[in-house]
């Protein structure tokens, strides 16, 4: 079939996701048809799109002419007649096939034959539900993301079976309402959410599993990562039903076991703690759609439990590289005398050198004044030997992330430090308990995990081992509040929270890539826009170093033995090839320098 033009545009179901359709192809000068047995629902959907226009006229993104206009080309029906004479009908209606496949075979008997139908499914088989359409050739998906007037993101989403011309036309229409859209096969999720439901399930079972509480996740990850939301409040904004049926749909299809729904989700949805929509999901919330959250019996009290602390008066540091010297600036600059330890007096001072560099940007940025910075480099104090290390109350290890040397490096604090320091590693994801056990002190060491740059990173993961006294944790937590920075709890399991959900995530970017799914700049372009990511996978993996990857995904896979934790293969083969990313000036991209 030729190319046709989208003029009439048919939208079936007008929940939130079918209304924002609407309100987006209203707004782009489209004639809607919206299509909803349910006249409350269309109530709705027509009053939604009257406040939204509103809103933009106050703001000054329309005038009132034009949203007179935008309101005209809005009318609403109760049945799939109205859509006779649409050019494009999508179909947002529960993600239930049968119900989806009910909706297709009224529409072949309504519509004209050269009417395209998309589908809105972000689960289901597009190529299922074109092959039991009396015209495959003109099926396929149209994956909006919520809300859909705000997210930039499209899928175009096409079966063996679709025509190039509707496929043509409908990434058109998506660049005349601008948006992006990007075109994938047909897979379970298609990109964006066959990414992202995976790390939400996983946030699931992690909560279930009473590894870490519901805060401490979300803020791990907006923290550690800089996400827009952590995983559990976005999975009550999706909707925890909605959420299962997606995963439900997904694992049918894959079968691999990221994709099953923890139990907890059908427990809540069972429940009807659906989430915002319901005022109860993971958190409470004022009342139904209400995004006020509330305390409940689940808010936890930060001060419960911890009791009092070891006094903290000065800190060691040990380590020379760019890790241990931000977290040096970050003591030196709160206040506590800092003795930063090396292998040798020359390293200790080329750290110190470090910490003044970055104390220097922060004084010509205007974050820090001069008097300020003066005073935390005098509150470091370089040392060439760990002797020096044997009056604080508090050190902290930034060396290799290498278990031999770690264990070395605690035997002899072990031997330095005056009984009572707190010995802290900052390990990102080899055993504590580890560390521990190279000691005689065992209950003194916990892990307390910087993020890097350490000055920026607001986040520092707190890791109990089963030996670590409680005053011990409570001294760790209190000197990242005096340092300001926010502590998460989790116990000592291989990736503690951020890496533990974050690097999966990055490997099954990987295997998508590997399979020829998308290419690397559709799926770090689907996250960006459909998740709101701050970076693409690609992008974060070449960043963070495809080596360090590697090794971090390794671990994991070593400790949950769970095949779909294996390390991808094309990201082995790059590592092996010398592709580190940014650093060695190639990884899955190429880099004018290093």
């Amino acid at each position: 079939m030729d190319r046709p033009s989208l003029h009439t545009i048919a939208v079936v179901g007008l929940g939130t996701m079918g209304t924002g359709i609407s309100d987006v192809l209203t707004r782009a000068g489209r004639e809607v048809v919206g299509i909803d047995t349910d006249e409350a629902a269309a109530r709705r959907a027509v009053a939604a799109l009257e406040s939204s226009t509103a809103r933009a006229v106050e703001r000054g993104r329309m005038t009132a002419e034009e949203r007179r206009d935008a309101l005209s080309r809005f009318r609403t029906f109760p049945d799939l007649q109205a859509a006779a004479q649409a050019d494009l009908v999508i179909e947002v209606v529960p993600e239930d096939y049968d119900t989806k496949c009910q909706v297709f075979a009224a529409l072949d008997a309504v519509v004209r034959p050269d009417t395209i139908l998309a589908t809105g499914t972000n689960a289901l088989s597009v190529t299922r539900l074109a092959a039991d359409s009396d015209r495959p050739e003109r099926v396929l998906g149209l994956h909006f993301f919520n809300p859909a007037p705000a997210m930039k993101l499209v899928e175009v989403v096409s079966s063996v079976l679709t025509s190039p011309a509707a496929v043509a036309a409908v990434t058109q229409l998506a660049r005349d309402l601008g948006k992006d859209p990007i075109a994938v096969g047909d897979r379970p999720g298609f990109v964006a959410d066959g990414l992202l439901f995976g790390y939400l399930n996983q946030a699931a079972a992690m909560y279930e599993s009473h590894y870490a509480g519901r805060e401490d996740i979300d803020a791990a990850m907006r923290l550690g990562c800089g996400l827009p939301m952590g995983p559990l409040a976005l999975l009550d904004l999706i909707g925890i039903d909605t959420a299962r049926t997606v995963l439900d749909a997904m694992y049918a299809q894959s079968r691999d076991r990221l994709h099953a729904p923890a139990p907890i989700l059908r427990q809540l949805s069972e429940a009807g703690l659906t989430g915002r929509k319901s005022g109860a999901g993971f958190y409470t919330y004022e009342a139904p759609g209400s995004a006020a959250v509330v305390p409940d019996a689940r808010t936890p009290d930060p001060g419960a439990g911890q009791g009092a602390g070891r006094p903290v008066h000065g800190v060691g540091v040990i380590g020379s590289g760019t890790m241990a010297a931000g977290i040096a600036e970050v003591f030196a600059k709160a206040g506590y005398p800092t003795v930063l330890a090396a292998r040798s007096e020359e390293k200790a001072e080329r750290a110190k050198a470090r910490v003044a560099t970055s104390l220097g940007r922060s004084v010509s940025k205007g974050r820090l004044g001069e008097a300020d910075r003066d005073a935390a480099l005098a509150r470091i104090t370089p040392a060439g030997t760990l002797d020096a290390l044997a009056d604080v109350d508090l050190a902290v290890e930034a060396v290799a992330e290498d278990l031999d040397v770690k264990r070395e490096l605690f035997g002899a604090l072990d031997k330095v430090c005056k009984p009572g320091a707190v010995l802290a590693t900052t390990t990102s994801s080899l055993p504590v308990v580890a560390c521990a056990r190279a000691t005689e002190r065992p209950q003194d060491v916990v892990g307390m995990h910087f993020f890097n740059p350490a000055p920026a990173m607001k986040l520092v993961e707190v890791v109990r081992t089963v030996l670590t006294a409680d005053d011990v944790h409570a001294t760790v937590r209190e000197v990242c509040t005096k340092v300001r920075k926010h502590p998460v709890d989790c116990g000592d399991r291989a990736g503690f929270i951020v890496n533990a959900l974050l690097f999966p995530y990055l490997n099954n970017a990987v295997k998508m890539l590997e399979e020829h799914y998308a290419s690397l700049d559709d799926i770090d372009a689907a996250m960006r826009l459909g998740g709101g990511y701050p970076m693409g996978p690609f992008e974060l993996l070449d960043v963070v170093g495809l080596d360090v990857s590697l090794a971090i995904e390794r671990v994991l896979h070593d400790e949950f033995r769970d095949p779909g934790l294996a390390p991808a293969p094309l990201l082995e083969h790059l590592v092996a090839a010398g592709c580190l990313g940014r650093k060695s000036g190639r990884g899955f991209r190429e880099y004018a320098s290093r």
